[in-house]
């Protein structure tokens, strides 16, 4: 009869077999890539081979959070993760806290100060929580072994290692989300290279601690994707009959007219012009069905996470913190 330490030590020896033949082997396409990195950018190939397959880490639980994202929630569900009391409340004291900051933004970027708030409140909870992944092992795992976006995060990959050249980080110790997202503003790498600002004038892009640069980055962002200063975002709508129907698609850029929607029995109780393009969008409400028209600056929260779930929790947060602080 084992004794209760033998049946321990078998548990956790078949425990490691699991683990270790779970692991996908990607030390070959480790090595390609690692040569691609020297052929285009001079590094050297022996160093990124190193950093990847001796100091980061294949993570299952990457895989796993991947596959279930908030985003796949029902839109009630997923409302009540960002639109609460705590994170209005919080919202406001974020505002007013880096008022100055935020005026300048608008003023230089034409970015609703609220909106920003919202954007950081919704990624971040206002830089309470960053992630706690290191980033080049969730790149490592998803570059390599998650073959339905594996190219995309093979290309942040390398965007994050010549990042991490560029301004003078450490690769291996940065964390951020599951999905290798960073910093206060949780920007993807290839975005903090393309959109992130020194907004303090400090001589970094620093996400991780200035807010300046946080807030002035996300400015930036939406003001690269096309944000209409004092534009609206969402507006409620109802629907009669059938023929609004034909306007849902699954496509998130507006490609109708207002005209178009109300001849099809779309009512809204403000009046938006007819010849305004919109987006006609279907919610999953707690009992029944919402409605709402999205404008172009909707659309232009969506390239920041490519989500209506999304870009509707940060419009209703922003709207939130703006009434509250009136």
């Amino acid at each position: 009869m084992k004794t209760p330490y033998q049946l321990l030590f078998i548990a956790l020896l078949y425990l490691w077999l699991a683990t270790a033949f779970a692991q996908p082997d990607d030390t070959e396409a480790i090595r390609e890539f690692s040569a691609e990195m020297q052929e285009r950018h001079g590094m050297n190939s022996d160093d990124v081979e190193a950093l990847l397959l001796s100091n980061a880490e294949y993570r299952q639980e990457i895989i796993d959070a991947i596959t279930r994202p908030a985003e796949a929630l029902p839109w009630h569900r997923y409302r009540n993760i960002f639109i609460t009391q705590e994170r209005i409340d919080s919202g406001v004291e974020f505002y007013n806290t880096h008022k100055q900051i935020l005026s300048r933004a608008q003023t230089e970027f034409g970015v609703d100060p609220e909106v920003i708030t919202a954007v950081i409140g919704v990624e971040t909870f206002y830089g309470r929580y960053r992630g706690q992944h290191r980033i080049i092992d969730a790149l490592r795992t998803l570059g390599f072994s998650y073959p339905p976006r594996q190219d995309f995060f093979r290309r942040e990959l390398e965007a994050f290692l010549l990042l991490s050249a560029e301004e003078g980080l450490n690769p291996a110790e940065l964390k951020g989300s599951y999905a290798g997202a960073m910093g206060v503003s949780q920007f993807i790498s290839s975005s903090y290279r393309a959109y992130a600002v020194d907004f303090s004038e400090s001589g970094q892009r620093d996400l991780f601690s200035d807010m300046a640069d946080a807030i002035g980055s996300v400015a930036n962002y939406f003001a690269e994707h096309r944000w209409q200063a004092d534009a609206r975002v969402a507006l409620p709508a109802r629907v009669e009959g059938e023929a609004w129907r034909e306007f849902l698609a699954a496509d998130l850029k507006p490609r109708h007219t207002v005209a178009n929607l109300r001849a099809a029995g779309v009512t809204f109780d403000e009046a938006p012009a007819d010849e305004l393009t919109v987006r006609l969008l279907e919610l999953e409400g707690q009992s029944a069905p919402e409605y709402w028209v999205t404008f172009e600056n909707f659309y232009t929260i969506t390239r920041y996470n490519h989500s209506a779930l999304y870009a509707m929790a940060v419009f209703q947060l922003a709207e939130a913190i703006k009434e509250a602080n009136q």
